[in-house]
C-alpha cells in the first residue's frame, strides 16, 4: 500500500474527469465512506489524550477572523462579490472529515487531529451562522433556524462515529480493539471517496462553467493562493506547539463539499467554485506530501523525527 499510495490521486483526477457524470450520480455514498473512515480511526484514538489546547484555539480563531476579514477587504476595494464570498467560504470551511487519514500517514497526533475535527466543524455550525446572517441570499433566515441545518449537515459524518467509538472504547473494549486492528482499511474508504468527491466536483465545475469562464478562471488563481496560504501558515503555528503536519492539514484539508454545499445554500452559487477548485489543489499538495515521505531515505526520516 506504501508503495503505491502517493499515485491514488492522479488515478482518482483521471478517472473523476473522464467518468464524472458516473461519479457525480453515485456522490451520495460519500457520507458513509466517511462515516466508515471516521470510525477506524476513532477507535483507535486514546481518548483520554484528546484535550482542547492551544494550538486549537489558534486554528479556530485562523479560520473566524480572516475568513471575515478577507471578504470585508475584498468588498472595500470593490472586489466581485462571487470573488470575495468564495474566500469567505474557503477560510471559514471545515475540516475534512477525512483528514485524519492523510495527516496520521503523514506522521500527525491522531488524538491532535481527532480533537480539532470535532470541535473545528462544531465551530462552523455556530460562527457560519452569525455571517450568513449579514452576508449572501439568506439574511433573513433566524440563527438557529441556520444552526440546526448546518448542524445536520455536520453531525451524521463527525458525531456519530465518535461517540459510536466513545461507547465502543468504554463498554466494547474487546470490539473496539478489534475493529482497531483493521484501522489500515481507511486508507482504501478514502481513496473511492476521493474519488467520487473529485469526479463530482469536475461534473460541478463542467455544470456551471458555461458563460462564466473569467470569475472561474480567477476564483481558480486565488483557491490556489489561499490553499498554500492555510497549509504554510497551518505548519507554522502546528510547529510551535510540537506538530507542524497536524497545523498545516487541519488548517489547510477542507470539506470541500460541505464548502460547495455552504456556498449554494447561502451565498452565490458560483462562488462554491472556489471550493470545487481548493479540492483539486489540497489533494495534489495532500499527494506530493505522501510522495515525499515515501520517498524519503528511513535515516532522513528519523533524524527528523
Amino acid at each position: 500500500m506504501t508503495k503505491y499510495r502517493s499515485f491514488v490521486l492522479p488515478l482518482a483526477i483521471v478517472l473523476g474527469l473522464l467518468f464524472h457524470h458516473l461519479w457525480a450520480a453515485v456522490n451520495f455514498l460519500v457520507p458513509y465512506l466517511i462515516f466508515m473512515i471516521l470510525l477506524l480511526n476513532f477507535v483507535a484514538v486514546d481518548v483520554k489524550k484528546m484535550r482542547f489546547g492551544w494550538l486549537d484555539f489558534w486554528l479556530m480563531l485562523f479560520q473566524i477572523v480572516v475568513s471575515l476579514g478577507c471578504y470585508l477587504l475584498l468588498k472595500c476595494v470593490h472586489v466581485n462579490d462571487i470573488i470575495a464570498e468564495g474566500v469567505l467560504v474557503g477560510v471559514l470551511c471545515p475540516v475534512a472529515s477525512s483528514v485524519v487519514v492523510i495527516a496520521c500517514m503523514l506522521g500527525a497526533n491522531r488524538e491532535t487531529v481527532t480533537t480539532y475535527t470535532i470541535w473545528g466543524n462544531l465551530m462552523v455550525a455556530v460562527v457560519a451562522p452569525i455571517y450568513f446572517s449579514f452576508i449572501g441570499m439568506h439574511q433573513e433566515m433566524p440563527f438557529f433556524d441556520s444552526f440546526f441545518l448546518i448542524l445536520k449537515k455536520i453531525s451524521p459524518v463527525i458525531v456519530f462515529p465518535f461517540f459510536l467509538a466513545l461507547c465502543l472504547q468504554f463498554f466494547l473494549p474487546k470490539v473496539n480493539d478489534f475493529i482497531s486492528r483493521y484501522k489500515g482499511l481507511s486508507f482504501y474508504f478514502w481513496a473511492c471517496a476521493l474519488l467520487l468527491v473529485l469526479g463530482r466536483t469536475f461534473d460541478f465545475v463542467f455544470l456551471h462553467g458555461k458563460g462564466n469562464e473569467k470569475s472561474i478562471v480567477v476564483l481558480g488563481v486565488v483557491s490556489i493562493v489561499f490553499c498554500a496560504i492555510q497549509f504554510a501558515f497551518g505548519k507554522w503555528l502546528g510547529s510551535k506547539y510540537g506538530d507542524s503536519m497536524a497545523g498545516g492539514q487541519l488548517l489547510g484539508q477542507k470539506n470541500t463539499a460541505f464548502g460547495i454545499w455552504m456556498a449554494n445554500m447561502y451565498l452565490n452559487p458560483l462562488a462554491s467554485i472556489f471550493m470545487a477548485f481548493y479540492s483539486i489543489w489540497q489533494n495534489v499538495f495532500n499527494s506530493w506530501q505522501l510522495w515525499q515521505k515515501d520517498h524519503t531515505p528511513t535515516e532522513t526520516k528519523t533524524k527528523a523525527d
